[in-house]
């Protein structure tokens, strides 16, 4: 039998390079290998309270960059978080199954504090409802970024827990990292993810850039003064950044970009690293403009798989709370 995979991208911006190359590149193959559980985590994008019209917006266009990859909904599941109610009740749930301690030491949870005193509990709360997500449909196998490890961690530790104090119930996930590319960093600063919000609109490249766009971006990359092409994440992050994303695309070793650009200037592995965005994103770019424009269609896509999502999550949360002892669920 197939393993079950859990993965989800956040709707709070626009769909970068990063996003592509982290998650979006492996998907279509992931459904022919796994039971594939695919989300679009509009809860999760609550805790940044965005204009109800961005949210709105940015969870359609996730939905369509899904499809635009190739992602069959009758391959895999395909779905909307918010139209699954019972990923909430499992949080709650699980919230009780976690210590105050563990959910305080989580990384990117420090960061926002070290960023702003205008903390809400849905940034705190936010592991656990990750945790809840992939618990719900037992998921064995959670593809991420780096900063994301930790959350697939703690998931793990609050499933251990609830098995032992009231019998086997969930599957102990696994996070599962790229072995190249899981961290796309900004051109303009390569010691940060690419982000809109870290890098703004000209270190980060987005599906929606134009190819002429795409070259400007990759031109004005920061490298540095030797001119030398090697990877060298400590002392060359620019370039190593751009041989990951060569690589990457190109579905081919660090090793390998790093021969091919062994006797090249910067200026050369800019362009070839251009050329290679483009004609990856090009027809992505084209697919995902249309799918974007029929937003009838992908409503109905969402409603079948929001069907298929609540009567799977619906068994695993009247297991657990048969377990718990809760009056049978209506």
């Amino acid at each position: 039998m197939k393993k079950t995979l859990y993965t989800a991208i956040k709707p709070t911006g626009r769909i970068t390079l990063g996003n592509i190359i982290g998650v979006g590149n492996s998907l279509k193959q992931m459904q022919e290998d796994y039971n594939s559980i695919i989300c679009v985590a509009d809860l999760h994008a609550l805790t940044i309270n965005m204009p109800k019209e961005e949210l709105n917006s940015n969870s359609y266009s996730i939905f369509a960059f899904y499809l635009s990859l190739g992602l069959d909904p009758d391959k895999c599941l395909l779905y909307m978080q918010s139209q699954v109610p019972q990923h909430a009740e499992m949080a709650w749930v699980l919230n009780n199954f976690t210590q105050f301690g563990e959910a305080s030491r989580m990384t990117q949870f420090k960061d926002y504090q070290a960023k702003s005193k205008n903390i809400n509990c849905g940034l705190f709360c936010y592991p656990i409802l990750m945790a809840g997500d992939i618990l719900l449909y037992d998921a064995e196998i959670v593809p991420v970024g780096i900063d994301q490890k930790q959350h697939v961690e703690l998931a793990r530790n609050i499933a251990i827990r609830f098995n032992n104090k009231v019998g086997e119930t969930f599957a102990i996930p696994e996070p599962q990292l790229n072995k190249v590319g899981f961290k796309i960093t900004g051109l303009n600063d390569p010691t940060k993810k690419m982000s809109k919000s870290v890098n703004g609109d000209t270190g980060t490249i987005f599906l929606e850039d134009s190819d002429e766009t795409i070259i400007k971006k990759i031109k004005k990359a920061v490298t540095d003064s030797d001119n030398f092409v090697k990877y060298d994440v400590e002392n060359k992050p620019g370039v190593s950044n751009l041989l990951t994303i060569y690589a990457c695309l190109k579905n081919i070793s660090i090793e390998s970009a790093e021969e091919r650009f062994k006797n090249a200037n910067y200026g050369t592995l800019k362009s070839e690293v251009a050329n290679c965005v483009i004609e990856f994103i090009s027809p992505l770019r084209a697919k995902y403009l249309e799918l974007l424009n029929n937003k009838e269609y992908l409503f109905e896509i969402m409603k079948k798989g929001a069907e298929k999502a609540r009567k799977l999550a619906e068994n695993k949360l009247k297991d657990v709370y048969e377990k718990l002892g809760l009056v049978d669920r209506i």
